[in-house]
C-alpha cells in the first residue's frame, strides 16, 4: 500500500458503487453497515470521526431470514441511523455481510429509498472484523461466535480462509462446538454415573436443555431428546453456561475450553506462517475480550507468535464506516481509533 504526503494510507482505486476520486467535500458523511443474523447496526460519521447517527436493528443477513425480510430490516434501522442527518451528505458507505453475498434487486432498492445518492461497497464479514480491530493492512483474524473461521487479510480483504465449513463439517472451537461436546460429556457423565445426575457441567446442560426433571424422568433419555428436537446448530446456546463454568474453576469446562482453543489455534496457523509478526485480531462472541476461551487463545498464539501485536475487534460499524472513509481521501492515524472504539448502538 502507498502513502500520502502525511504518511496516511492512500485510498485505493474505487470500485463498484464507489464515489468519484476527490469525491470528500467538507461537511461530507460516511455510513456504515455492520449486517449480522441477529442484529444490524449502521453508524453515520464524519470525517473527523465524530458520530452523527447510530441505530440498531434486527438481522439483516438474507440467508438467515430471506431477501425482503432482511432488506426490511435494513431500511428499518438505516431509516432511524438518517433521522437527524441529510442523506444526500452521505459522500460514501460500506456494509459488511456474512458470507459477502452479492446482494440482490430487493436489498439494492433500499439505499435510493434512504435517500441515499451513494451505493454502499459490500464487503465480507471478516473483512470487517479485522478492520475493526487494526489498521494496519494485513494481518490475520480469528473469528468465533456460533461458527468459527480465520482468514489471511491483504488490504484489510480476505484473501485465504480457513474452516468456516458450517456445523456439520467443521467450526471447530465455535460457540456450536463447545455447546455439542458439552452435551457429548453430560452424556458420557450419565452413562458412567447412571442413573444419578452429575454435579457441574452435567447438571448446567441438563436444566438448560430439559428444565426440572419430573418424577420418575430418566435425565440421560431427557436429554437426547431435547438436543435433537431443534436445529444442531442451535447448540450454541450452551456455549456462555460453558464459558461460565469454566472461569468458575469447573474442571469438564475447563477442559472443553482448552480442547477449543486448540481447535482455533490449529485453524488460524493454517493461514498463518510460523514466523509472521503481521496483526492478528479476535472476534466473535465466544473471544470477547473477558471470556476464559479468549484467554488461552491469547496464551497460545502469544507463545507461537510472540512479536505479533494482538488485539480484539472493536465497533464493526465504526469499521465500516472508516473503510468507507478511506475511499475518499487521505485519512489521519486518529480516524480508525476514534470510530472502532465507539460504544455499540444498543
Amino acid at each position: 500500500m502507498t502513502t500520502g504526503p502525511t504518511g496516511a494510507p492512500t485510498p485505493p482505486a474505487p470500485g463498484p458503487g464507489s464515489p468519484a476520486p476527490g469525491r470528500g467535500p467538507r461537511g461530507a458523511l460516511v455510513l456504515g453497515l455492520d449486517v449480522g443474523g441477529s442484529t444490524t447496526r449502521v453508524l453515520v460519521a464524519d470525517l473527523d470521526g465524530r458520530p452523527r447517527g447510530a441505530a440498531r436493528g434486527e438481522g439483516g443477513n438474507p440467508v438467515s431470514h430471506g431477501e425482503a425480510a432482511a432488506a426490511r430490516a435494513i431500511a428499518d434501522t438505516l431509516r432511524r441511523a438518517l433521522a437527524d442527518v441529510d442523506p444526500a451528505r452521505v459522500a460514501a458507505g460500506v456494509i459488511g455481510l456474512a458470507g459477502g453475498l452479492v446482494a440482490g434487486p430487493v436489498l439494492r432498492a433500499v439505499w435510493p429509498e434512504a435517500g441515499l445518492t451513494v451505493t454502499p461497497l459490500l464487503v465480507s464479514d471478516a473483512e470487517l472484523a479485522y478492520a475493526a480491530g487494526t489498521a494496519e493492512p494485513d494481518g490475520t483474524v480469528l473469528i468465533s461466535g456460533t461458527g468459527a473461521v480465520a482468514a489471511e487479510c491483504r488490504d484489510f480483504a480476505p484473501v485465504r480462509t480457513a474452516d468456516g465449513h458450517g456445523w456439520l463439517l467443521g467450526d471447530r472451537g465455535s460457540g456450536y462446538w463447545l455447546g455439542r461436546a458439552a452435551v457429548a460429556a453430560t452424556l458420557t457423565a450419565f452413562d458412567r454415573a447412571a442413573p444419578a445426575l452429575p454435579a457441574g457441567l452435567p447438571a448446567v446442560v441438563t436444566d438448560a436443555l430439559v428444565g426440572p426433571l419430573p418424577a420418575g424422568a430418566v435425565p440421560r433419555a431427557a436429554v437426547i431428546t431435547a438436543a435433537h428436537a431443534h436445529a444442531p446448530v442451535r447448540l450454541a446456546r450452551l456455549a456462555p453456561l460453558v464459558l461460565d463454568l469454566a472461569a468458575a474453576g469447573d474442571p469438564d469446562a475447563t477442559r472443553l475450553v482448552e480442547q477449543a482453543a486448540d481447535h482455533l489455534l490449529d485453524t488460524l496457523a493454517t493461514v498463518r506462517t510460523p514466523d509472521s509478526t503481521l496483526p492478528v485480531v479476535l472476534a466473535g462472541g465466544v473471544l470477547s475480550p473477558d471470556s476464559p476461551l479468549a484467554a488461552a487463545v491469547r496464551t497460545r498464539i502469544t507463545a507461537r507468535w510472540p512479536e505479533a501485536p494482538l488485539t480484539h475487534t472493536g465497533n464493526p460499524a465504526g469499521a465500516a464506516a472508516w473503510l468507507a472513509a478511506r475511499r475518499l481521501t487521505p485519512i489521519d492515524d486518529e480516524l480508525h481509533p476514534r470510530l472502532t472504539q465507539l460504544p455499540l448502538p444498543t
